[in-house]
């Protein structure tokens, strides 16, 4: 169709994991377990659940514009400036945001092709250029992207920690790789799995620096159980925000999405609960891949990546798992199509993919 661009028309749309319910229709199976987005497995909050309910009878008025209460309970939580912070639908609506409000002509992007398939999605649909730089040992070389940059980069986008790998970078690397970043240039700082990482002594919080030229996104989906809501929110300098509440759409997120979000900031219990319950599922999972002599990513995420030595045992792996009602992530989409990614469920999900995976290896 000549109306469309061709950079849109050559374009890969994001793929979601498989929903339950296809699956069990499917395979004509009565139970399975999704382990393939890195969704909270506890759920949300039952206050943001309570809050949602008790605000359920003001659906027929548009949302709160400028998403003030969050936004204030933001900024004491994280000690910053109401200016300093924007509301979006999940982190990727204010990605988006961002490339459609900095973007110049010939300004080009920069980004890993194997990170997360939802900035190249995006990336691409700007039509802009865009240097893509490969991982190496499934981390980000921050030394080959700062090398990539010319006159032309307006935008570097990292993961810390990155999905699907859930590698991080360390303070030191992320401090060397900022002083070779010129002032003119935006660095998205996607850290949409901060609450998982933060533990690791060596992992750079965004919010301990105050670089004027960095973006840091975060989210609800994940660690708050709110994945279903889409509400995400962002950190930078006040122009910037200024700039960017320009161009987002003015009534996202949803009124149930924010006041589900407010009152999950207030349960605590809930977010160690998931913290807790995340730690004791990687540590199940590593002490059961080793006794397997199974090749895996150690992650600072809500899931965990193993390595097969080539695309078709990985692909059959997935299968063979849909068969027995688990669902898991082929990365093939991601560029690691010799890996599959498997979310931290609960401890009875877990055991599960467990008993399956030493079934699958024993029948090999």
């Amino acid at each position: 169709m000549p109306l469309v661009p061709k950079h849109i028309k050559d374009l890969l749309p994001y793929k979601p994991g498989k929903r339950i319910e296809d699956v069990q229709e499917v395979y004509k199976l009565s139970k399975v377990i999704k382990l393939a987005s890195n969704e909270n497995p506890l759920g949300p909050s039952i206050k943001a659940l309570k809050s949602v309910k008790d605000n359920i009878c003001y659906a027929n008025r548009y949302p709160d514009s400028s998403a003030h209460p969050l936004r204030n309970k933001l900024a004491n939580k994280f000690n910053l400036n109401i200016e300093n912070i924007i509301i979006g639908n999940g982190s990727e609506g204010i990605m988006s945001a961002i490339i459609r409000t900095f973007l110049n002509e010939k300004d080009e992007l920069i980004g890993s092709n194997d990170s997360f398939i939802g900035f190249k999605v995006l990336a691409n649909a700007s039509g802009k250029k865009v240097n893509w730089v490969k991982m190496e040992d499934f981390r980000y070389n921050l030394t080959n992207i700062a090398k990539k940059i010319n006159e032309h980069t307006k935008i570097i986008y990292l993961a810390n920690p990155d999905n699907p790998t859930g590698t991080y970078f360390t303070k030191k690397n992320f401090e060397t790789f900022m002083n070779l970043v010129p002032k003119r240039v935006l660095v998205i700082l996607d850290e949409a799995y901060f609450e998982f990482a933060e533990h690791n002594k060596d992992y750079p919080d965004s919010m301990k620096y105050r670089f004027d030229n960095v973006i840091t996104l975060r989210t609800f989906s994940k660690c708050y159980g709110l994945a279903g809501f889409r509400v995400g929110y962002g950190f930078a300098h006040h122009l910037l925000i200024e700039n960017l509440l320009k161009v987002k759409l003015p009534f996202e997120p949803s009124t149930p999405a924010q006041v589900a979000a407010l009152a999950a900031l207030d349960d605590l219990n809930h977010v160690n609960k998931t913290i807790n319950n995340n730690f004791e599922g990687l540590k199940y999972f590593y002490k059961e891949f080793k006794l397997l002599n199974l090749r895996y990513i150690n992650s600072a995420c809500n899931f965990i990546t193993i390595i097969f030595s080539d695309d078709h045992k990985a692909f059959n792996f997935v299968q063979s798992m849909l068969i027995r009602g688990v669902i898991i992530r082929h990365l093939k989409s991601f560029g690691l199509s010799n890996c599959v990614r498997i979310s931290i469920g609960t401890m009875e999900e877990n055991k599960i993919f467990i008993k399956n995976l030493k079934e699958i290896i024993n029948e090999l």
